[in-house]
């Protein structure tokens, strides 16, 4: 009986030894860690909101250009209006480009009177009538020849105005011109019988287009050498008035 006992209690402890072996080889250190828990490695992706690229805006134009999605704008630029002299933008003289584009006033599209004046004595009103649909310039001063009349009369600079006189459809321009010396002091003076008026360009001394042959009176009209003429003016009593 006593052997018997012992042999169970051998049994019993080398099961226990073995099941003790076998808690160390489970977790290599040799004790087996019942209570603490083993650490989650979590993988966490973050995606950055990418910001869509801004278009380039192209100023001249008004038109946006762009690399991405984006659409730019610009601002154009506004054009002045011109003046009496060379670097303003040349309008056409025979009524092309768009239909609201100012274009020169000439023979073709206006209606040109003369009148002698007995005040200022000796002196002489042109009128130019816009007789066209679109507005027009009348640039510088007006280009006089009398019959064969091989000289041009110069302009009295004092009457230079501040822009391009500018006549709307139905609006009159004017020029004065000063025919004589009122104390006689011209020389080679002569009466006139006809008188052709040429208009300029934009720039001094250039063609404007179509010249026009005003009616003189019947008597015709005397001058000499002091015959000079204003710039084209708006209001009549500036074209007087010198």
């Amino acid at each position: 009986m006593r052997t018997a006992r012992r042999v169970r209690l051998l049994a019993a402890t080398g099961a226990a030894v073995a099941a003790l072996a076998l808690t160390a080889c489970e977790n290599g250190t040799g004790a087996r860690d019942e209570g603490a828990s083993r650490p989650t490695t979590t993988t966490s992706t973050s995606t950055a909101a990418t910001p869509k690229p801004s278009g380039t805006a192209d100023g001249g134009t008004g038109t946006g250009t762009s690399t991405g999605t984006g659409t730019g704008t610009g601002t154009g630029k506004s054009t002045p209006a011109p003046v009496n002299d060379a670097t303003t933008k040349t309008p056409s003289g025979g009524g092309s480009g768009g239909k609201s584009d100012p274009v020169l006033c000439n023979g073709s599209n206006t209606a040109v009177t003369v009148q002698p004046l007995s005040r200022p004595l000796n002196h002489m009103l042109i009128t130019v009538r816009n007789t066209g649909s679109r507005t027009c310039y009348l640039t510088y001063y007006p280009v006089l020849r009398f019959d064969e009349m091989q000289w041009v009369p110069q302009p009295a600079e004092e009457t230079h105005p501040q822009a391009v006189t500018t006549l709307a459809p139905g609006e009159s321009g004017y020029a004065g011109v000063l025919l004589s010396a009122a104390d006689g002091s011209g020389d080679g003076g002569t009466t006139g019988r006809k008188l052709v008026v040429a208009f300029q360009g934009m720039s001094p001394n250039s063609g404007g287009g179509a010249s026009a042959t005003p009616s003189l009176p019947a008597k015709g009209v005397y001058y000499d050498s002091s015959l000079r003429v204003t710039y084209w003016q708006q209001d009549r009593d500036d074209a007087l008035n010198w």
